[in-house]
């Protein structure tokens, strides 16, 4: 094997982020499962995003134990009047600008592994982004700190159908800034 044939290219962070929406898009445009309408797929021509921008990345974050006043075990309301269960797993704690802001994160009954649960409200939703939030899936890195990636933010499949469940954005969970990274609504989306 000649030294030419041993090289790796590796993806740049942009690069990734793009490859990860283009497969989300994918999904959303053919696949069974998707929360858009069978009848609106054909028309589907992608998700809207806000660019990829790596100051949206927050890395090496603890995850610190949960003191505020709510109880750890709860039940989250969704989008369809259900509950689900719920468990507070902790608290990060991290800036955005100038800003000191703070976001919960939570283990819903029946995830799997170590999949923490992150929904948020920004200074976007409502506008430009879904009212009731989006989230954010986070696994323990192997060093045990967490990475909060806003480029990968997104919209609870009841956006797209009202068919789905989706859990609510517990009022703890609001940004006091613009979060202008991940999915978006288009003008068209309420």
């Amino acid at each position: 094997m000649t030294d030419e044939h041993a090289h790796h290219h590796v993806m740049s962070y942009a690069d990734g982020v793009t490859q990860y929406r283009a497969e989300r898009d994918a999904y959303f445009g053919t696949a069974a499962g998707s929360p858009i309408p069978a009848a609106e797929r054909d028309a589907f021509g992608g998700l809207p995003y806000f660019p990829v921008d790596e100051r949206w990345v927050i890395d090496d974050l603890a995850l610190l134990p949960y003191t505020g006043d709510e109880p750890v075990r709860f039940e989250i309301p969704t989008t369809d009047g259900r509950l689900r269960p719920a468990e507070r797993a902790g608290v990060f704690r991290f800036s955005l600008g100038t800003e000191d802001q703070s976001l919960t994160a939570y283990r819903l009954q029946g995830s799997t592994g170590d999949e923490l649960f992150v929904p948020y409200l920004d200074v976007t939703s409502g506008t430009e982004t879904y009212g009731a939030g989006r989230y954010l899936d986070l696994e323990a890195q192997d060093d045990g700190t967490y990475s909060l990636d806003f480029n990968l933010a997104y919209h609870p499949s009841c956006v797209y159908d009202p068919r789905f469940s989706c859990p609510l954005t517990p009022a703890e969970n609001r940004l006091t800034v613009r979060v202008e990274a991940g999915e978006r609504l288009s003008s068209a989306t309420g």
